[in-house]
């Protein structure tokens, strides 16, 4: 190679791109054991309220920037502005956003902005509810690694499912990286 710092061409030949299905993704979230419920913008607070009902939750913890428009009355909401571990780990779960999903794999891309909270929100407590818009759903991998190019800079923390991983003797413990329980409200 010469000296003039050309860049090669990579052949790309996996799927690069198909057309959405919205379904996969929520069956493909079940299947992980997370909780799927659908809503419009507007019923998005009850939404939220009937989530935390059906967990036992009545507080959640939520970043600095999370739209306060979204949180339903009659529960209780702490802004993280900088709690601490033990605190976030006492916390009843947190409710965040999300930067991108990925159908096919079901998964969840964070890069921890103002309103999606900081790493430790969303791996200590033991419950994550997390608001997820259909423009931000993408089928492929490589579709939502083009969404995250702005976002280059920053960590991101990927999701597919409830935290869980099994021992040598495949004894399943869930909770280990990250929440024990995940439920997702597709918006």
């Amino acid at each position: 190679m010469s000296g003039d710092n050309k860049e090669t061409l990579v052949r790309r030949e996996y799927i690069q791109s198909r057309t959405l299905n919205i379904e996969q993704f929520v069956e493909r979230l079940q299947d992980y054991n997370a909780g799927v419920y659908r809503c419009s913008e507007a019923e998005l607070p009850p939404t939220i309220a009937h989530a935390m009902i059906v967990r036992g939750k009545n507080a959640l913890v939520i970043p600095p920037a999370f739209p306060a428009e979204w949180l339903p009355a009659g529960k209780s909401f702490v802004r993280d502005h900088g709690l601490t571990y033990t605190e976030l780990d006492q916390a009843e779960g947190a409710l965040t956003g999300c930067t991108v999903a990925i159908s096919f794999t079901a998964s969840i891309v964070l890069t921890h902005s103002a309103h999606e909270g900081r790493r430790a929100l969303t791996l200590i407590p033991d419950y994550h509810l997390c608001i997820v818009r259909m423009d931000q759903v993408v089928e492929t991998v490589p579709e939502g690694i083009r969404a995250l190019r702005e976002f280059r800079t920053r960590p991101i923390t990927t999701i597919a499912g409830p935290s869980a991983t099994a021992d040598i003797e495949m004894t399943r413990v869930k909770g280990v990286h990250g929440p024990r329980t995940l439920d997702v409200i597709l918006v």
